[in-house]
């Protein structure tokens, strides 16, 4: 079928918006009609190289839609049924079968070589392939294919437009915090960056009943958010000594901290901030792949500190998507408020707009 796309063609060249021809749904998959998309970090970093995915691509992984068409020995799911769609997994392999489908064998395949399991794209551009199934999906379109397994079907009167971003950003921030982290009521914690990951932990940490709950974050703006959201302390790093800020308000240190900038700096600080047997979780995707974290080695040893890294929150989408949908619609987890909405043509813009602070979340809408 015929549809429009947002292709990437160059590292840190802008998206270019393109007629494209998608496959029919094969065996086990979905055809999905994209209501709206998430923009996030990591579409910018597959780009941009540091994730290798051939270019050109069609890109997106915060997609929610309609089911328009299902493939062959489908179960489960119907043409019309709302959807969210996540990332892929295989199913089968360990991590799989314990529910932490985030860390399964065959995640860096079936997410990043820019092909379907069965080595073609399903996009073709003036006839000629173009790498998608990106986190499964390759949603920067008017219509994806997605495997069955990799879509959440989700019953509620929320817009579906807003929820493409629980497949991804939010389930890591929100899944670090409730499932990863597990803290307990009463906890402290520091969340390192005021984007939409660290403003949904900053939500999941109200939610678990942590206390305090500090932001640190440059963008003033975000401060206010997060503490609109749920923060009792907001830090600017630029400040000074965030470490010796934390303890001056924690003296004994953090229970955990959860960092989601990718920033050497703040990672060092967040470990430099821990109580005795601290937890500090990593999401943030460094500037560089070679990018490493100083630990003093007799410190993390006498204080028991503890380093997590965290993919997609150690969720399980079929189970933790509508979880985060049933908080927001107790009022629990606003995310809306982080929300602006671009049609897909101005992905450019929104891209702009995010990198500035102009907004948190921006959503694509084909």
């Amino acid at each position: 079928m015929d549809i429009k796309v947002a292709v990437a063609r160059a590292p840190s060249a802008p998206f270019t918006l393109e007629a494209a021809t998608l496959d029919d749904p094969g065996p086990g998959e979905v055809l999905v009609r994209i209501a709206g998309v998430g923009l996030c970090h990591t579409d910018l970093v597959a780009r941009d190289q540091l994730i290798p995915i051939p270019l050109p691509a069609v890109l997106g992984h915060e997609g929610a839609g309609v089911v328009e068409r299902v493939g062959a020995g489908v179960t489960g799911l119907s043409p019309g049924d709302s959807v969210v769609m996540s990332f892929a997994s295989c199913g089968h392999c360990r991590r799989c079968a314990a529910r932490l489908p985030g860390y399964c064998r065959e995640f860096p395949p079936l997410n990043f070589s820019g092909a379907r399991p069965d080595g073609t794209s399903g996009v073709r551009i003036g006839g000629q392939p173009v790498s998608a199934n990106f986190f499964g999906q390759s949603s920067f379109a008017s219509h994806a294919l997605a495997l069955a397994a990799n879509v959440v079907r989700v019953t509620t009167s929320l817009p579906l437009e807003e929820l493409g971003p629980l497949g991804c950003g939010l389930q890591t921030g929100a899944g670090g915090v409730i499932r990863a982290l597990a803290s307990p009521r009463g906890a402290s914690i520091a969340v390192f960056g005021g984007g939409p990951v660290g403003l949904a932990a900053v939500m999941a940490a109200r939610i678990r009943g942590c206390d305090p709950i500090l932001m640190v974050e440059p963008i003033e703006a975000r401060r206010r958010l997060a503490l609109e959201l749920g923060a009792t302390h907001a830090l600017d790093p630029a400040g000074g000594d965030v470490a010796a800020a934390i303890r001056a308000i924690v003296p004994d240190g953090l229970d955990f901290a959860f960092e989601t900038s990718g920033r050497q700096d703040a990672a060092e600080a967040a470990l430099a901030s821990l109580a005795s047997y601290g937890l500090l979780g990593l999401v943030g995707v460094p500037p560089r792949m070679d990018a490493a974290l100083g630990i003093n080695l007799a410190g993390l040893i006498t204080f028991g500190h503890r380093v997590h890294g965290i993919i997609e929150g150690d969720s399980d989408p079929q189970t933790f998507v509508p979880e985060l949908i049933a908080h927001r619609e107790a009022g629990r987890f606003p995310f809306e408020r982080l929300i602006a909405t671009y049609p897909l043509d101005r992905i450019n813009e929104a891209i702009e707009a995010q990198l500035r602070g102009d907004c948190v979340k921006a959503v694509l809408i084909p």
